[in-house]
């Protein structure tokens, strides 16, 4: 969904209903409380359908993490239905148009307007899509529809669904900037982590290093020393990663299992081996969404892979998730500073990630942790 982000043109945002400065007054209060973006949201679509004809309208925001637009507002639909809808601006003509446009665009079917496997989504026939957009990017998109029925909507519920769409990208900014600002945190306080871990663990490691590996037979005080001294490396470690930090950031709105899901539905190459008797641990949830998204991003990042495989398995004592991917850059064949923090945060978590090459031109990322988390 590489379009989105890109500048806007401008529109006219003339409120044309006359509830509509009343409604805005209300969302916009709501912008400076501590209401949570997502019932924000709900809002938006609340009021969309009470200034216009519209009986259902769902709210969809560009996710850079899974590089998609997914539900975060809904009214009249069943959350767990919205929940589903993942897609692409390259899936979606009905989006791209309003994007290119930037005005409201209504398609009479849903075959040929959304993704294919969405086309008999809600027994919906005609279908209403905005452009959410401020500050000239580009941020998501609002779907609408009367219930099933075709129809035309006027100019006037254009220019209402028009400007709660601007209104909604406001919102939207400023949720992304106090989650920037939230992620900025998180990384610094994982940057100091490893640099404690680098100043006063691994200096004691590197002496010992070299003790060890200097082939002079130690006497039994010096024997002692090199013993005290790991004890005092193993103290410093679980001083470091007893540390409580903050969670790694990304709202989780749904399980590993159906975030892979999704991601299968449009990546062709993505194959999925979840073994029927694999669960993740709860305490794991995030960490593992995290190991996979941030494996992805290398994978696209870093290689022009075939297959990339995923598979999941579980046994009595163990849990694992494993991506794998092959067509690496050799010159690129590292992992990336996401990556090396993950396994910091896996080791708060009593888990551990590793990474690497394999023979073939392929690469994995692991996750294995024990299976109570």
């Amino acid at each position: 969904m590489t379009t989105l982000g890109r500048t806007a043109p401008k529109g006219d945002l003339t409120p044309a209903h006359p509830d509509t400065v009343d409604v805005l007054a209300g969302l916009i209060a709501e912008l400076d409380t501590s209401t949570e973006a997502g019932e924000c949201f709900d809002h938006v679509c609340q009021a969309l359908c009470e200034l216009t004809e519209m009986e259902r309208a769902g709210l969809l925001l560009y996710d850079p993490a899974s590089r998609a637009v997914t539900a975060v507002g809904s009214h009249g639909v069943d959350r767990g239905l919205m929940g589903e809808v993942e897609g692409t601006l390259d899936e979606t003509p009905i989006a791209q148009r309003a994007f290119a446009e930037d005005r409201v665009v209504t398609a009479e079917r849903l075959e040929g307007a959304v993704p294919a496997r969405y086309a008999h989504f809600a027994v919906i026939t005609a279908i209403t899509c905005g452009p959410v957009a401020a500050g000239g990017r580009w941020l998501g998109v609002i779907f609408a529809d009367r219930g099933g029925v075709a129809y035309t909507p006027s100019d006037e519920e254009q220019q209402t669904l028009l400007t709660l769409g601007r209104l909604a990208a406001l919102a939207a900014s400023v949720e992304r900037a106090t989650r920037q600002d939230e992620r900025a945190r998180q990384l610094s306080q994982r940057i100091e982590l490893t640099r404690e871990i680098h100043d006063r663990v691994m200096q004691r490691l590197f002496g010992l290093g070299l003790v060890f590996g200097s082939g002079e037979p130690l006497s039994a005080d010096e024997r002692r020393t090199c013993a005290d001294e790991l004890q005092a490396v193993r103290a410093e470690l679980r001083s470091a990663l007893g540390r409580p930090l903050s969670s790694h950031g990304r709202p989780r709105r749904s399980s590993l299992s159906e975030l892979i899901r999704r991601r299968a539905e449009r990546t062709p190459i993505l194959r999925v081996d979840w073994a029927s008797d694999a669960e993740v641990p709860e305490p794991l949830e995030e960490l593992a969404q995290s190991v996979f998204l941030e494996s992805l991003r290398n994978c696209e990042k870093h290689a022009k892979p075939e297959v990339i495989e995923v598979r999941v398995g579980a046994d009595e004592d163990t849990f694992e998730l494993e991506i794998t991917n092959d067509g690496i850059d050799g010159n690129a064949a590292s992992a990336g500073l996401g990556l090396r923090l993950l396994t910091l945060e896996a080791l708060q978590n009593d888990a551990l990630v590793e990474f690497g090459s394999l023979p073939g031109g392929k690469w994995h990322v692991r996750l294995v942790a024990a299976a109570d988390g």
